[in-house]
């Protein structure tokens, strides 16, 4: 059976006991910015308020993530996660505590910003972990437990937005962000206990200059890597805007949510598809590849005429999102040295975080000039980028000598 390739990755000691609570951890994080929506909005009776303070979150997580994943890079998983944890919950009763009392937007933005330093970076934190597992003979399997890994990000990020909105519609803001809190923390203080599979910690940078540019992240394969979180940050926030408003111009805004949920579908069997083979070419061509196939699906958006057929259509781009997001990790894993790794993937998060934020602005300004086809340029433009720097990949990011022999079947 296919799915063995996944329970063999699970079977390995330690694996399921930092993977699952990393997983439940991930369905609170997944619920964060959203509880924050509507917990706002609950209780001033605004969007703009409620936009305020959830966007301070995420700036404040984009910058604040890397700084975290250093102090565990340095100090480890187990002793950095508990105190970052309490450091989170007393953030997050900060912040209901403010709405609640109706302090003004100032304070909310600043309980958000709070919020948002303290998130706890359990993928990438999990991602260490699989790297610091299947590191030698097994670095063959980084592939499909990075699939793993994407699986349980997508599953997250379907089930928790749910979970909110549901509690929010039966008149429970609150409980959302509370819900969110207690799935963080608790998943995150189960990862932190399980010791015996954290990667190990940094020596100090203070030796020799040739170690410290090897732990440097200021390299050429880092920033293609960089560009490429950046500008699938843009696609997923003008896939985002210009989906709904593609909706609302053909008269059926609830096809939205539908079209969205396929698109979020196709991304989860295409990244539990992905993850059950080995694939023979080498990841640099999977990467551009993958680039083209996405550049082709954004621009066959601009000539769909229904929501049935824009449906049709982000099948394709949900297909090649998470192979994306796969060699993306493994790519990192491969060029980056061992003990600056969970930077890495923080980085690279914060990339992503801000292209979305910055595409929901662009997409936004475009939507209104040019339609929702506007929109979709934009997310076009990003794929286009992000296969011009595909190319650029193939001669930029190099595997590790004796690397390549081990990515193909087993």
């Amino acid at each position: 059976m296919p799915s063995a390739n996944y329970r063999a990755l699970l079977r390995t000691t330690g694996a399921a006991a930092f993977f699952l609570p990393a997983s439940c951890g991930r369905v609170g994080v997944a619920m964060t910015s959203l509880s924050i929506v509507w917990l706002v909005h609950a209780h001033t009776g605004t969007f703009a308020s409620a936009g305020l303070v959830s966007g301070g979150c995420a700036v404040a997580e984009a910058v604040g993530a890397p700084q975290v994943a250093r102090l565990v890079d340095r100090f480890g998983q187990s002793r950095v996660l508990p105190p970052a944890l309490l450091a989170h919950a007393l953030a997050m009763a900060a912040l209901v505590v403010l709405v609640t009392a109706g302090a003004p937007d100032a304070l909310l933005a600043a309980g958000g910003v709070l919020v948002g330093v303290s998130v706890p970076q359990l993928g990438a934190m999990s991602a260490a972990r699989w790297a610091a597992l299947l590191r030698g003979d097994r670095a063959g399997e980084l592939p499909t437990a990075f699939a793993l890994e994407s699986v349980s990000n997508s599953v997250g990020y379907l089930v928790g937005p749910a979970l909110v909105s549901t509690l929010a519609a039966a008149g429970h803001p609150a409980a959302g962000t509370v819900l969110a809190a207690s799935l963080s923390v608790s998943g995150g203080l189960l990862l932190a206990a399980q010791r015996g599979s954290a990667p190990a910690t940094a020596p100090p940078t203070g030796g020799a200059a040739h170690e410290r540019g090897d732990r440097s992240l200021l390299r050429g394969g880092v920033a293609v890597l960089m560009g490429l979180n950046l500008a699938i940050g843009v696609f997923f926030g003008a896939m985002q805007v210009s989906v709904t408003a593609f909706a609302v111009e053909h008269g059926a805004p609830g096809a939205a949510a539908v079209i969205l949920a396929v698109s979020s579908c196709s991304e989860l069997l295409a990244g539990w598809l992905y993850g059950l083979r080995r694939w023979r070419a080498a990841l640099q061509v999977q990467l551009f590849a993958a680039t083209c196939a996405l550049l082709l699906g954004t621009l066959l958006m601009l000539t769909v005429g229904s929501p049935l057929g824009l449906g049709l259509v982000v099948v394709l781009t949900g297909a090649a999102v998470p192979r994306l997001l796969v060699l993306f990790s493994v790519l990192t894993e491969a060029t980056v040295h061992r003990d600056v790794l969970t930077q890495a993937f923080s980085w690279l998060g914060s990339a992503s975080a801000a292209g979305s934020a910055t595409a929901a602005g662009v997409s936004g300004w475009a939507i209104d000039a040019l339609g929702s086809r506007g929109g979709f340029t934009v997310a076009a433009a990003a794929a286009a980028v992000m296969a011009l720097q595909g190319l650029a990949g193939l001669r930029v990011l190099r595997l590790p000598q004796g690397r390549a022999a081990r990515v193909g079947p087993g």
